[in-house]
């Protein structure tokens, strides 16, 4: 099998053909779709839910799941948000290191519970979704943070640079994933979460500490997931208690397991979960265009996830097949 062949036999491969032909599709119907503006909605769309992204593909490869990291970012967003309003003299920057602080400090406490007690993943992170978003009801007094509150600085950042007027948001993007590839495939500890993942009985016995690495990958996703909320208020300009990240973590995982990311553990790419995030955006940034209403993105969100979860279970049940019959 040569070089190409393998290539295009990768699940990257497959998702990259999938988004072209989404964008031509709906380019036949409406070809403004197919524009430098589109392009620049999409890409204005991806930043927060690639960020989020990144955190949930290593909790997903650790053979766990983070369902709270949309009531993370709406806390976090609160906090630094409510700070900026009655600290208006504080330096702006400032903002970053508390709303990863805090994101860190809310995925540090699922990954408390979890091996402290021994509870699945997702029935913490369940509990903790609404326990999170009630917290930022009750530290806002359920008010909003408007728009004169949050920095000038900080919103240019989703909105121009000086390099080709490209948003600074996407520089960042484009780093945390660069970042979180080194992290993974080319550090003792990434090798270690996906040794985890593929097995944790093994895992165990080669001396690996599950407890640590479990705390590590909830403390990074807490930790995106506070830099996608300082983000939030950077790209929107105001923080709501009730609407700030909710439905987040439906996109974070969409974009997850369409990119290849596995539920049962030890697989996934960076690649893969960036294509992914692309599709989503793609399909996002389309609805409007085709007429679709807003009310039926989770809908088409939990059709994606069903698809990409069965494409996922076809994929293993081959790789089981090909290996039994090279056996």
């Amino acid at each position: 099998m040569n070089t190409i062949s393998k290539i295009f036999l990768r699940r990257e491969a497959g998702i990259f053909v999938m988004i072209v032909l989404f964008c031509l599709a709906v380019g036949a119907f409406k070809p403004q779709f197919l524009t430098l503006q589109s392009l620049r909605i999409v890409l204005l769309l991806v930043p927060l839910i690639l960020i989020g992204a990144m955190g949930q593909m290593l909790v997903l490869v650790a053979r766990h799941v983070d369902l709270s990291i949309g009531s993370t970012l709406g806390f976090s967003a609160m906090v630094v948000g409510m700070m900026f309003k009655y600290y208006p003299e504080i330096w702006w920057p400032l903002g970053f290191l508390v709303a990863i602080g805090v994101g860190a400090g809310l995925g540090l406490f699922n990954g408390f519970l979890i091996t402290l007690f021994r509870l699945p993943a997702i029935i913490v992170t369940l509990g903790t979704l609404n326990l999170y978003r009630g917290l930022t009801y009750i530290i806002s007094n359920a008010k909003q943070i408007d728009r004169q509150y949050v920095p000038s600085e900080l919103k240019a950042m989703s909105q121009t640079s000086p390099i080709f007027g490209i948003p600074w948001i996407i520089f960042m993007i484009i780093a945390i994933a660069l970042l979180t590839y080194w992290f993974a495939m080319h550090t003792r500890v990434g090798r270690q979460i996906f040794a985890l993942g593929s097995n944790p009985v093994a895992a165990q016995l080669r001396g690996i500490n599950v407890s640590k690495i479990t705390l590590l990958v909830f403390a990074l996703s807490g930790a995106l997931a506070g830099l996608a909320g300082i983000m939030y208020a950077s790209r929107w300009g105001f923080v709501n208690p009730s609407n700030t990240g909710s439905g987040f973590e439906f996109q974070v995982i969409a974009a997850v397991v369409i990119g290849g990311v596995s539920i049962n553990g030890g697989v996934g790419t960076v690649l893969g979960t960036v294509l992914g995030v692309l599709l989503l955006g793609c399909v996002s940034s389309a609805l409007p265009l085709l007429g679709i209403p807003g009310t039926t993105q989770n809908a088409i969100y939990g059709a994606v996830i069903i698809i990409a979860l069965l494409i996922d279970r076809g994929v293993r049940q081959r790789a089981i097949k090909t290996i039994s019959a090279k056996a």
